[in-house]
């Protein structure tokens, strides 16, 4: 018999880590580097890069929040998605150099569904989707705030490529 080894694992992390993973996969498919900064105190998890560019601005960045929730797909256009309010407001400013926006990952709620591979396929169970929250009003609540992530703004490579060339072109995502 063959015993395996148990590994007492923190859910939350299993999510940032598919999130990071959900968003590796379509910059490097988009053809974009990725960073992360040395410290998370900014409410940027990570950096996407072009290199060069055809636009105004030579080799466009977007800041990225990254956020994933187990939960089955919504029926609705939208749903909603509570955040710190740190995070909230970080995310609000309109004085950022580089723009930056939320990317929800959901989730199938069995962790062993999140994943299927063979030779053929890898498959990475649900979605991301994305929403700039820049000049958003200020929140009244004291310690998160609730946003609509709207279901048609899928996280895809179509859309990370459109966001940086807008990026390129002095615009925002």
């Amino acid at each position: 018999m063959v015993r395996r080894k148990v590994h007492i694992v923190n859910i939350d992390q299993q999510k940032e880590q598919f999130s990071n993973a959900y968003v590796h996969a379509v910059a490097a498919c988009a053809g974009f580097a990725w960073s992360r900064p040395s410290v998370d105190d900014d409410s940027v998890d990570m950096t996407l890069h072009q290199t060069g560019g055809a636009g105004t601005i030579r080799s466009p960045k977007l800041d990225l929040q990254l956020k994933a929730k187990a939960a089955p797909t919504p029926a609705e256009a939208e749903f909603g998605f509570s955040i710190k309010l740190k995070n909230y407001n970080d995310l609000r400013d309109a004085g950022v150099l580089v723009p930056r926006i939320l990317v929800v990952v959901l989730l199938p709620d069995d962790v062993s569904s999140w994943l299927s591979h063979s030779e053929t396929e890898l498959a990475m169970r649900r979605c991301g989707y994305w929403l700039s929250l820049r000049e958003r009003p200020a929140s009244g609540n004291d310690t998160s705030q609730i946003v609509r992530m709207i279901r048609s703004q899928r996280f895809t490579v179509e859309a990370l490529s459109e966001m940086m060339h807008r990026i390129g072109q002095g615009e925002l995502p």
